[in-house]
Order: structure tokens, then sequence, then C-alpha cells
């Protein structure tokens, strides 16, 4: 378990890693080792990634059935073969588009659904396991609770991922499209990052000002703990338990004020 030793020493070495992006990466990393070796952390952990594939599953058939109009429409299929190779080369890539279109598409629903619920379980969860204590969220119906979470996911995950869609889109339209994708890729693992560590402080109803401004001074901490989500295979798992991490990240922070 994540202990208040081991945070300390963390701490201290964050002074040697680089703007903190080691950091981050091994908070990532030690949250999903608490949520897999918690039964209710897994528990819920497992429900969300559930929640995530089956949203980019169908999100994906469906955008696999349109593949073939959507190409028709784009493209006759030649008949010379001299351009035919070309045209299957096109369709590749228009269902590699398709796929991961459907993929961010099914992770922003999952979240608005009831993913956004889960995290904030398991950030509970994980800062009760930790400090053997949680600050609760203040006294509300549970509808409006659950409106509050949703609206925190429109600046955190939402525009975010959007507007990093249209450049990535965009981009590759100029020359500078490789160095655009790369740029947007690091931007989106930041915020994804960010929409884990913010659980408790949004939770405890800081301003949101103060939040964004602790993401602007731990850059680098958020890169690293985003890190896991530009790896294949390993995203999702990672993405599914990054409320733990981010909690962890949280609880430090609180430490380090000697709160």
């Amino acid at each position: 378990m994540f202990s208040r030793r081991s945070s300390s020493a963390q701490t201290s070495r964050e002074k040697t890693e680089p703007m903190g992006l080691i950091r981050g990466f091994k908070t990532n990393l030690a949250g999903l080792r608490l949520g897999l070796t918690t039964p209710k952390l897994m528990m819920l952990g497992l429900v969300r990634l559930v929640a995530i594939l089956a949203a980019t599953v169908i999100g994906a058939a469906l955008a696999l059935a349109y593949h073939d109009a959507l190409m028709a429409t784009l493209w006759q299929r030649p008949e010379s073969l001299w351009w035919l190779w070309l045209w299957y080369l096109g369709s590749w890539l228009l269902a590699l588009v398709l796929v991961g279109l459907s993929a961010v598409a099914g992770y922003l629903v999952s979240q608005i659904l009831f993913s956004v619920w889960l995290m904030d379980l398991m950030s509970r969860l994980t800062e009760q396991l930790t400090t053997g204590r949680e600050v609760p969220p203040p006294p509300m119906g549970k509808l409006r609770w659950f409106g509050f979470l949703l609206a925190q996911e429109v600046p955190r995950a939402v525009l975010p991922i959007l507007i990093g869609l249209v450049l990535l889109i965009f981009g590759w339209l100029t020359p500078l499209g490789p160095i655009l994708a790369v740029l947007s890729s690091l931007a989106a693992a930041v915020f994804m990052a960010w929409d884990s560590t913010d659980l408790v402080f949004a939770r405890r109803m800081e301003p949101f000002r103060l939040r964004l401004g602790r993401l602007s001074g731990n850059i680098g901490f958020h890169l690293g703990f985003g890190l896991w989500f530009l790896i294949p295979g390993l995203n999702l798992l990672f993405l599914s338990f990054a409320p733990v991490g981010g909690t962890l990240f949280a609880l430090e922070a609180d430490e380090e004020k000697g709160e």
C-alpha cells in the first residue's frame, strides 16, 4: 500500500527527477498496483474498464459499418491497377481513423454516462485507505452532485480532447502534421492525467483557477503520469485505475503542505 513514508521519499527524490516526469510515471504505476491489490478498488476499476471497452467496441462497430459508404463517397474504387493499391491504402487508413475516433468517443461517452461517478468513488476509497479518513463532498443531492462531477469533465477532458482531435486532423493537411500529432498526443495525456489528479481538489470545491494553477505548476508530473495512456494495450488499464494514482498525488500535496 502507498504509505506516507514512501510518499515522503518520493517527494525528496523529486529534486533529482527533471520536472517531476519520472515521479508522475511512478505515481500512476503505484496507483495501479494499489488498485489491483485492493478488492474494492479492483472491482470498481474493472467495472470502469468494461464500460470503456464496451463503449469503444460499440462505437468502432458503428463506425466501421459506414466505412464502405464513406470510402465510396470520398473516392470511388479505381479500375486501374496503378491506382488500386493506393485506394486500398486509403481505405485502410480511413478504417484506422474511424476506430481511433470511436475509441475517443467511447471514452467520452462512458465518462458522461457513469464512469465519472466511478472515478469519484475510487478516489474517496483511496483517500480512506491511505489516510484513514475522507474529506466528504459538500452536502447536496445525489443528482446535483452527479451534475457537478459532469461539469468538471468539460474543461478537464471533453474540450481538451476535442480540440486535440481537431488539431490532429487539420495538422495532417500541413507539412507539420507529424509534429502536431506528437504534440497533441502529449497534450491529451497531460489533460487526461489532470482528470484524475484533480478529483480530490474538485471534491473539496477548490476554485477552478487554483486547480488550473496546480496543473500548470506540475506539467512534468502530469506528462509522466499520462505517458501510460499513450501505450497501446496498457492505456485502457491505466485509464481505468488512474483515479487511484491521481488521489495519491493529491494526498502527497496535502502532506507537503503539512495538512
